[in-house]
């Protein structure tokens, strides 16, 4: 079992990194080749608040992976989307993105939860870092993962 706080190594030459306004491009298309909609201002708003990280192939420079996250509410954030290029998959640099953004919540004041939605098929993925896993009824899940605990107000 891999787990979000050890999900193995990195592929030598892949490096985990936020991703900058120049990445969005490649982004889009990672995230459109592995077929998940996104909207491309929503994406260049999460890029711009530090919400999206890339693995980047240090060699060249080129994206091959990318996750990001939303806001929806302020203790928590939400993986709304990681994929990785095809002839990268399998080698755990989805693994390493999902983990970065769990490191990224629990360093935040405030956050106790990264959740995910996603295909049923990806379900032993997200268990496998220790998320909790919810059906959904309709061929996706639900994932959990608590990484800290917001502090409630005490008024």
């Amino acid at each position: 079992m891999t787990d979000v706080d050890d999900p193995g190594p990195l592929p030598a030459g892949v490096a985990i990194e936020s991703a900058t306004p120049d990445d969005r491009l490649d982004v889009l298309r990672v995230l459109d080749a592995a077929m998940l909609e996104t909207d491309a201002a929503a994406l260049h708003a999460r890029i711009d608040a530090g919400d999206a990280l890339v693995a980047r192939f240090e060699r060249t420079g080129s994206v091959v992976g990318a996750l990001v996250l939303t806001r929806p509410e302020p203790e928590r954030r939400h993986v709304d989307a990681v994929a990785v290029r095809r002839q990268r998959r399998g080698r755990g640099i989805g693994s390493a993105l999902v983990a970065r953004a769990v490191r990224d919540a629990r360093a935040e004041s405030g956050v106790d939860a990264v959740t995910a939605t996603f295909d049923a098929d990806l379900t032993e993925f997200y268990a496998d870092l220790g998320f909790s896993i919810e059906p959904t009824g309709d061929g996706r899940a639900r994932g959990r993962l608590t990484v800290g605990s917001a502090t409630p107000d005490d008024a």
